[in-house]
């Protein structure tokens, strides 16, 4: 049975970050004073600017009241503000009757991943509970949450088949991804306008103003808390662990979870806490959580210590609820009770009785683009199209130069030495192939292309032979897939030997599959293929510029060995990661393109469009689009065939 290599791409990045934990632990011991301290704390700063900036131009909120309900001692309001030009904000106020007499402490309150958005039961439980202990609170609807559905226009045009919640997200993410924005600085800029919104009610006191929520809320304050000077205390909940803990344990996060660079610079979670030390902050967790434990209290250690070198220890407190993930009732508690002590009050317990999403309804038909919003696919095809209008031509070698930085390509340095496994043997309608393969290191450790060619001399499979006219191939997603059943690799298989090449994270090498559905595995809007890019992002390495890294090392040792002539065909995702290829190697002839796509710009119009998110080149669009990479190979491209937005 031949060896696989499953592990292969999460390994890489373990080790990576193993790496980097040792070098930031060790900088974190030599912290001793409050000027080293801050030496820190500058560095987080740059880095979290440039991981979720530049920030768009600030709007008029153009805020108007809906509706209010009365209930004893507070009193609800209903609001929509726009974040963006014509981008529609629901939220409900929840104001203390003690409003009227003074000065009150004001929360925003920021919802984690609940369909519901505001109006979940949890997240009006703790609103409630805040109100009700003296504190204004705004609660707001998150994108494609409560009534920011972004896709209701298409659902009344009878569009049935649509992605859940987080898938959505990440759909979002990947085509902002292409603009060279993410998710991540859409969600965090919402809450820093919610947080304008709050502060301009005269009642709130500015020098107190917390942020909290749970989970994918957690995340939000915590990202919020990094880049927001004006919120003055924090509580995440469900959050905080290590981005080391969750790539161990295989669990992938939502795409505005992912914020670029922050690896890459060295950082971990508990960095974007530690960057406003000694501001009083607590972290919440749950000691059965899927964020782990063990990362929670590591991310606890390393604030505790920061806090107790600024002399603050008395700032910073943490609290482990003792039930599974979710902002249970004791972890509300412990929030509610940390900012009463911040702002001099006693915490009182409150009953609290959530509303019916009706009751609590901010637009007529509980959706904002039914209320006149634009949506976030039209802000995106506009941004698009005003990047394509005033994107200079570039002529090749610019084209090249940009592709290679965008693409983040390493040095390429000598021939890779190349390993022989085991053959494999196919089964092909009533006959069995036998395919060798090759393992070449691409001297990144532990990454190794994996090769297959149908060698035609019998018993030479162990040895590696190369002619000098020779054909690569890039599938799709596996070579095992296209050599069983692809019409146009058997065609080309049926003429000649091929090479098959399964860059990182394809083929053998793809860090999960189903034996039911291996195609819906890899393709899974939240799985493993996804998570390997939201980590490349973060490491400041992009997914794809490794696979086109893999294949022209691939090509290195093919040349060593006597190729003088290259032929490449790539199908799919192949076909993006060829083009790629020709374009910065010149020893490849030409290129063939299989179900290729058409232009990203096209991904961009779709807001539906299906290509994984490694498919999406960072920031392409504000320089180029993939037509003008097809210009530039001087006619030794042949597209033999296209895949729409939706493959």
């Amino acid at each position: 049975m031949p060896t696989g290599y499953q592990h292969m791409v999460v390994d890489y990045y373990v080790a990576k970050l193993r790496k980097a934990k040792e070098f930031r632990q060790a900088e974190l011991k030599e912290i001793k004073t409050a000027q080293q301290a801050l030496a820190y704390q500058q560095k987080i700063k740059a880095a979290v600017e440039k991981a979720f900036g530049p920030w768009p131009e600030t709007v008029p909120l153009n805020l108007r009241v809906t509706g209010i309900k009365q209930f004893d001692g507070w009193h609800l309001e209903k609001l929509l503000f726009e974040s963006r030009p014509g981008f529609l904000v629901s939220a409900l106020l929840y104001v203390p009757e003690a409003a009227k007499a003074g000065k009150v402490p004001g929360v925003l309150a920021t919802c984690g991943h609940s369909m519901e958005g505001k109006a979940c039961p949890t997240y009006q439980g703790f609103a409630q509970r805040l109100v009700k202990n003296g504190f204004m609170v705004l609660a707001y609807d998150p994108i494609h949450q409560g009534e920011r559905d972004q896709y209701a226009l298409l659902k009344k045009q009878g569009v049935t088949e649509f992605p859940g919640l987080c898938g959505a997200h990440n759909f979002m993410g990947r085509q902002l991804e292409l603009l060279g924005d993410s998710f991540a600085s859409w969600r965090v800029w919402d809450g820093r306008v919610a947080l304008s919104v709050l502060l301009g009610r005269p009642e709130v006191d500015a020098s107190q103003v917390g942020v909290t929520g749970n989970s994918g809320g957690g995340t939000l304050s915590e990202w919020l808390w990094a880049c927001e000077p004006r919120l003055t205390m924090a509580a995440p909940s469900c959050h905080l662990t290590t981005l080391l803990g969750d790539l161990e344990n295989e669990l992938p996060r939502d795409a505005e979870q992912y914020p670029r660079g922050i690896l890459g610079a060295g950082l971990e979670l508990a960095d974007l806490m530690i960057v406003r030390a000694p501001q009083p902050a607590i972290m919440l967790g749950q000691k059965y959580d899927f964020f782990e434990r063990r990362g929670f209290i590591e991310a606890y250690k390393d604030l505790k210590a920061f806090y107790e070198v600024l002399g603050a220890v008395d700032k910073f407190e943490m609290f482990l609820g003792p039930t599974t993930h979710g902002y249970s009732i004791h972890n509300q508690e412990a929030m509610v009770d940390f900012f009463c002590r911040q702002t001099g009050r006693k915490a009182q317990q409150v009953e609290v009785t959530p509303l019916a999403e009706d009751q609590i309804q901010v637009c007529p038909d509980g959706n904002v683009l039914m209320a006149g919003s634009v949506s976030i696919s039209d802000l995106i095809q506009q941004q698009a199209r005003e990047l394509a209008a005033k994107r200079p031509p570039l002529d090749k070698v610019a084209l090249q130069k940009k592709l290679e930085e965008l693409l983040q390509m390493p040095q390429r340095c000598g021939v890779p030495h190349f390993r022989i496994p085991r053959a494999c043997v196919y089964q092909i309608a009533d006959q069995q192939e036998i395919w060798a393969r090759y393992a070449v290191e691409t001297e990144e450790p532990g990454i190794r292309a994996i090769v297959h060619k149908n060698v035609r001399q019998p018993g030479c499979v162990n040895t590696l032979d190369v002619e000098r006219d020779v054909c690569l191939y890039l599938p799709d997603v596996a070579s095992d897939w296209d050599l069983t059943g692809n019409a146009y690799f058997r065609q080309l298989a049926a003429s000649r030997e091929i090479y098959s090449i399964d860059p990182r994270g394809m083929g053998e090498s793809r860090p999960e599959d189903d034996p039911k559905n291996d195609e819906q595995a890899f393709f899974a809007v939240y799985g493993m293929d996804y998570m390997m890019h939201g980590y490349g992002s973060m490491l400041q390495e992009s997914y794809l510029g490794r696979r086109v890294f893999d294949v022209l090392r691939v090509i290195d040792l093919l040349t060593a060995e006597g190729a003088e002539k290259i032929s490449l065909h790539g199908r799919g995702q192949g076909a993006i990661i060829a083009t790629f290829a020709a374009l910065l190697e010149k020893r490849i002839d030409e290129v063939f393109l299989v179900d290729s796509p058409v232009s990203f710009q096209e991904w961009i119009e779709d807001p539906l469009a299906h290509w994984p998110s490694a498919s999406h080149p960072q920031a392409i669009l504000q320089f180029f689009d993939f037509p003008d990479v097809l210009k530039a190979l001087d006619g030794k491209v042949q597209v033999i065939s296209n895949w729409t937005s939706r493959r």
